[in-house]
This record gives structure tokens, sequence and C-alpha cells, in this order.
């Protein structure tokens, strides 16, 4: 047992909650960021601003045109692994091998891709480092190892777990039968958990086809995790961290969840109340795509205010709601229960900052 543990040491694997639930955590989130959110910003600035360059293809794969934006997107499972291995320190070829690694497990995954890719890349990266530089090939041995284990992980556990990730959303679907008030407080809350946690709440509101007053209650939930982290955790990450959390992702926080998870309180209390006021009072509505992504490169917003435009709205109010709901009231009720909860001692400072 001591000459494992000293092989373990040597090797730099570590079997902790901290390696395994925040760093390699945090680091997912940073890639996902770098890949499909960046590109889903790029795309809607190309669009909301008519720069050709954006929208238009640059690249052919297999008939399907990809723009600037769209490959960035298209790169999120390699980048999410490649982040993960990088926070396990892993040795370069280690490193290398995990672009494949996380392009099959996010591409199987499905909805829960990036669950997927997490628990995948984590093993994939600690039996790459156990191998690496045990062998006078070392360069075909150890990229074989990594790759070959993570595509067999990939196979057994990405669709389990992209089954698990349509559970949630089966939840919802559930929800949306309710009446609209109950309705629109269990869309919002669910969907904006789903948001924060490493599941793609983007896709699951995609393959269920969320719309209506459900989507409209989706991406409220959303916007209350998003805005609401952005700004009650303005004093610790400036405005660096209202940026890349109000309109990036909200899953930047989720190893400062891990360690304090009373800091979540107060963006789920802020979902539960905005999204009936959504569904039930407003009548606000989105589409599939729209009602996953939050305020994420505007997207939600540009798909709430086209399909609240094909209900007869008018284009002042829809506007008008969308800031309202989407930013303002967000952001004033997720402070205000922030800041009871520091005045109370549940929150203190540090305890949301981003180690960016």
């Amino acid at each position: 047992m001591e000459k494992f543990k000293a092989f373990l040491r040597r090797k730099d694997i570590e079997i902790s909650i901290k390696r395994y639930g925040i760093d390699a955590l945090g680091a997912m989130a940073q890639g996902l960021f770098c890949s499909l959110l960046i590109g889903t910003i790029i795309n809607t600035l190309g669009t909301q601003f008519h720069i050709s360059f954006l929208t238009t293809a640059v690249a052919t794969v297999n008939d399907t045109q990809y723009t600037v934006g769209s490959l960035a997107s298209a790169m999120s499972g390699p980048a999410m692994a490649v982040a993960i291995g990088y926070a396990l320190h892993c040795p370069p070829l280690v490193l290398f091998s995990l672009i494949t690694v996380g392009f099959a497990s996010n591409a199987l995954g499905g909805a829960g891709g990036p669950l997927a890719v997490l628990f995948v890349a984590i093993f994939a990266s600690e039996i790459g480092k156990a191998v690496s530089k045990e062998t006078k090939i070392d360069i075909l041995v150890t990229p074989l190892v990594t790759i070959g284990v993570g595509v067999a992980l990939s196979a057994w556990w990405a669709p389990a777990l992209g089954s698990a990730a349509m559970k949630v959303g089966n939840i919802i679907m559930w929800a949306t039968n309710l009446q609209p008030f109950l309705m629109g407080i269990l869309v919002s809350v669910f969907v904006g958990i789903a948001l924060t946690l490493p599941i793609s709440s983007a896709a699951i509101c995609a393959a269920l086809g969320l719309t209506g007053l459900a989507g409209g209650a989706a991406v409220a939930g959303c916007c209350a995790q998003m805005v609401g982290f952005a700004v009650m955790s303005f004093r610790e990450n400036k405005w660096g961290g209202l940026v890349s959390q109000g309109i990036g992702t909200s899953m930047l926080q989720v190893p400062n969840i891990l360690r304090r998870p009373l800091i979540w309180l107060p963006p789920i209390i802020s979902s539960a109340i905005l999204g009936p006021i959504a569904s039930a009072v407003l009548h606000m509505v989105s589409t599939p795509i729209g009602s996953g992504m939050g305020s994420a490169g505007f997207v939600g917003q540009i798909a709430a205010y086209g399909a609240m435009l094909e209900t007869g709205m008018s284009s002042k109010v829809a506007l008008i709601q969308i800031i309202i709901m989407h930013f303002v009231l967000p952001a004033v009720v997720t402070l205000i229960f922030s800041e009871g909860m520091r005045k109370a001692g549940w929150i203190k400072d540090g305890d949301m900052k981003l180690e960016v």
C-alpha cells in the first residue's frame, strides 16, 4: 500500500474532492466559456451587427458549413477536456490526447455532454498520467492508453450520463403541464440550476422543444443565475467577473458552490420569484434554443424578442419586458437576498472569488 501511495505521489495523482470537484470542475467551466459560449457571442455579434466575416462560412466539413463562431462552439468537448487535464497537471502527451477524448465524450453524451466530459476526462487523465514515461516508447504508449481508455469510457458512460441529463428534462416537461404559476417556479428553478451545473441546459431545452410560457420561465431562471451571480459577486470579481458570468456562464461559480453551497440560494430564490412573473403575469415566451441560454451572448434575449413579436406583442413592450425581467430584476432581487445573507454572516467576502 505504501508503494502504491508513493507511486500516486510521484505521478501527482491526488484522489480528492478538491482536485476533482473544485480544480477540474472550475477548469472545465473555463474551457466551456472559451469555446461554446465565446462561439455563441461571436455568432450573435455577427448576426446583429451584420458583420459578414462572422456570418459567412469559413469551413465546410462533411457538407456542414461552419462560421467562426460555430467552429469555436464545435470545439467545446476538446476545450473542456484539455482544461480538465491542465487542472490535473497532465504531461503534454496526455494533455494533447485529451482532445480526442473530449470530442468523443461530448458527442456521445448528447445533452449531458459536459457532464460526460467531466467524468471521462478525469479518468483518462489520471490513467494517462499513471503510464506516462513508464516505458521507452512513451510517445506511443501514453497517447494510445489515454485515447483508448477515454474513448472506451465515452462509449460506455456517456450515453448513460446523457440519459440521466434527459431525466432532468422530463421533470421540466412534467412541470410545463402544470398551472402556469407553479410551472413558472419549477421550470425557472430547474433550468436555472441546470445552466449552472455541468449539463447543457440549452441542449435539454432544445431537445424538449421548450417554447411558449415554459420557455419564457426557463430563460428568466437562467438570467437569474447568470446575472444574479455576476452582480452579487461583483465585490470579489469586479468587471471581469461581471462580464464573464453575466453574458458568459454561471458555471464558473460551481467550485465555489461546492465550498459554500449557501451562495447558491440567492439566485435560486430569484429564479423562483421571477419565473412565475415571466410566465403567468407577463406571458413572456421564448424558443427552444433561447430558453436554455439565459443571457449568454444575449442569445436568450434575441430569441425571446423574436418569439414575443410573433405573439403580436409590440416591439417596445417586448424590449422593456426583456430588459426588466432578464437584467434589472435578476440583479436587484438576487442582490437583496445576497446582501442580507452577507449581513447575517452566511456569505463571507471571498466566497465567490473566481479562480481565473
